[in-house]
């Protein structure tokens, strides 16, 4: 599915103007974020979940009737402290309570988020006030459950029955349980896919042809029209044809809410000349589309304020499609998997894994190195959307049992076979390999991402559920910069993303090239560009300076990646979702 973005290198993006930076200004972080995103049609970095919650078979505080309980949502931080999330509604006189009010989360895919449900007896003389003001002190604790958001998220109809017990795990007897169902906060999903072409446009170039773009903006009644949608540049062309772009009903609103496209010939200075524009809807545009009719753009007048000069250059639509657009948590609770894989850098400039220098060195105080650390953060989010949890692990760079320099061997040791049991099994295979394995060299990437790779083209003629995640955790400079571009072109065609991870020190400017956000996409030996950009690049000791954590910035891009290669193949989630 085409996007609303431009993905012609350069400076050719169609920035052609830019969106309501006033409402970015007074928007939260996260809604910043999540407005940039989908002003671009892409998914944002999180989603917005409903918790709907329900209880069954809750034990009985009260002496005369029977309990009115009330549930309170906390998530739980990584130094242990609980924060409110929000609290339901009081239900009186019942152990079996529905609670109509919504809990309302943010769902990140990167992080893994611990919740923690407590649920309450109100005392009645309580019941006149906001449960927000309630000091929960004053109330009786009957019970409490825990689960990991991602869990929910991960069966099929999202909900989970959680059994409740008491504080700390304590607790005598049947305390009754707590039912979590979670949905997806979006109005809509519907969204509209067209293939736009000009015919005819004003040539504003003295020695060339034109180098149009078009921009879509929303009319709003008060302010500026915002931008929706732009479409990439094409050069030297008066008759162009775009590759197709895709607006949401978010975007859009209604079919009838009025639209304006603006045409623009692409400067590299930033300022693109306006060539014409047309006032029109969603539906005007699918109404071309059926009628196969152009419609012709317009040139304000500067002398009348109410006069169009017509133009001879027309906008045609030569494919118009409604459809569904499904989200990362559609698939992955339909059965989507992410499977889990790893490549561990054994080459000799990590230094002797029996220095306390070493960024091999196993602290056996319990203090993780590096590698530890990355393999536990990514592995510990990820595995949750492995069903089997059996992982492919390999070292590159090594000496190993045989004497040979390998570039891609089984971190277990094991010839016939490279799964290990669980992110422990990885941990173990690690710790082991660095008393079996000598420190090499040099630092190759291709062979390891062209196992990946083969694994992950197998799958599609089996199991097409199977989307894989290779984890590269390395020191060095690459030596193989362009045998690594050639496999991750081939692999910008399967259900694979590459994450790498940088320890150390080193000068990691390669990897930037290889994690194609700012630059062209990556381009193989054979002149073949990639298909879209599948690598992720955190350098550690970057985030480990920053407020952000490194799983959080490794995995952030993931679900917008698994998204454009389920959409650009229109697979959809399994039957039954």
């Amino acid at each position: 599915m085409g996007g609303c973005f431009s993905d012609v290198s350069g400076g050719q993006e169609a920035v052609g103007g830019g969106g309501d930076v006033h409402n970015l200004q007074n928007m939260a972080s996260d809604d910043a974020v999540d407005y940039f995103y989908r002003s671009k049609g892409l998914q944002p970095l999180y989603n917005r979940i409903e918790l709907s919650l329900s209880a069954s078979k809750l034990r009985d505080l009260d002496f005369m009737s029977k309990s009115d309980p009330m549930a309170v949502v906390y998530t739980k931080k990584k130094d242990g402290n609980l924060e409110e999330v929000g609290r339901t509604e009081v239900i009186m006189n019942s152990l079996n309570p529905i609670w109509i009010q919504k809990i309302n989360v943010l769902f990140h895919f990167e992080i893994v988020q611990p919740l923690v449900f407590h649920v309450y007896d109100v005392d009645s003389k309580y019941h006149n006030l906001s449960t927000k003001m309630l000091d929960l002190k004053d109330q009786d604790y009957i019970g409490e459950a825990n689960c990991v958001l991602s869990e929910i998220m991960t069966f099929r109809d999202r909900s989970m029955t959680l059994k409740l017990h008491g504080r700390n795990g304590h607790g005598v007897g049947n305390m009754g349980s707590i039912t979590v169902h979670a949905e997806e906060a979006i109005a809509s999903k519907m969204a509209v896919e067209m293939r736009l072409r000009c015919k005819n446009l004003d040539n504003k170039d003295r020695f060339s042809k034109s180098d149009p773009f078009l921009r879509i903006s929303r009319i709003v009644e008060a302010g500026n029209p915002i931008p929706i949608c732009k479409t990439e540049v094409v050069n030297d062309n008066l008759d162009p044809v775009w590759k197709p772009v895709c607006v949401t009903m978010q975007q859009y609103v209604s079919k009838d809410n009025p639209l304006v496209i603006e045409c623009f010939d692409f400067n590299s200075n930033g300022n693109h000349t306006f060539i014409g524009k047309l006032h029109t809807s969603i539906q005007g545009l699918e109404n071309l589309y059926k009628a196969n009719v152009g419609e012709n753009f317009v040139f304000p007048s500067t002398h009348h304020k109410d006069h169009e000069k017509v133009l001879k250059g027309k906008l045609f639509v030569e494919g118009y499609e409604e459809k569904e657009l499904f989200s990362f948590l559609d698939y992955i609770s339909s059965g989507f998997e992410l499977n889990f894989m790893v490549a561990v850098d054994f080459t000799a400039s990590n230094g002797d894994p029996r220095s306390p220098s070493s960024l091999h060195y196993i602290n056996y105080s319990g203090r993780l190195n590096a590698y530890q650390q990355a393999i536990m953060e990514v592995g510990e989010v990820i595995q949750v959307y492995d069903y089997d949890k059996r992982f492919p692990a390999w070292g590159f760079g090594g000496r190993i049992y045989n004497g040979s320099v390998s570039h891609c061997f089984n971190l277990n040791g094991n010839a016939g076979s490279f799964e290990v049991e669980g992110v422990h099994g990885i941990m173990d295979a690690y710790r082991n390999a660095l008393h079996t394995v000598s420190l090499h060299g040099p630092t190759l990437f291709g062979q390891v991402i062209n196992q990946a790779a083969e694994i992950a083209a197998q799958s599609l003629s089996t199991n097409s559920n199977k989307y894989f995640v290779l984890l590269i955790i390395t020191d060095g400079v690459l030596t193989d910069l362009q045998e690594t571009k050639d496999a991750l072109v081939r692999g910008s065609d399967l259900p694979l993303s590459i994450l790498i991870v940088g320890v150390g020190d080193a000068d990691f400017k390669q990897m930037e090239i290889l994690d194609a956000d700012t630059g062209p996409r990556l381009e193989s030996s054979t002149g073949r560009i990639a298909t879209r950009d599948i690598v992720q690049f955190v350098p550690m000791r970057d985030v480990q300076h920053g407020g952000r954590s490194m799983v959080q910035s490794l995995l952030e891009e993931l679900p917008g990646q698994f998204l454009t290669y389920m959409r650009s193949r229109d697979i959809k989630p399994l039957a039954g979702h």
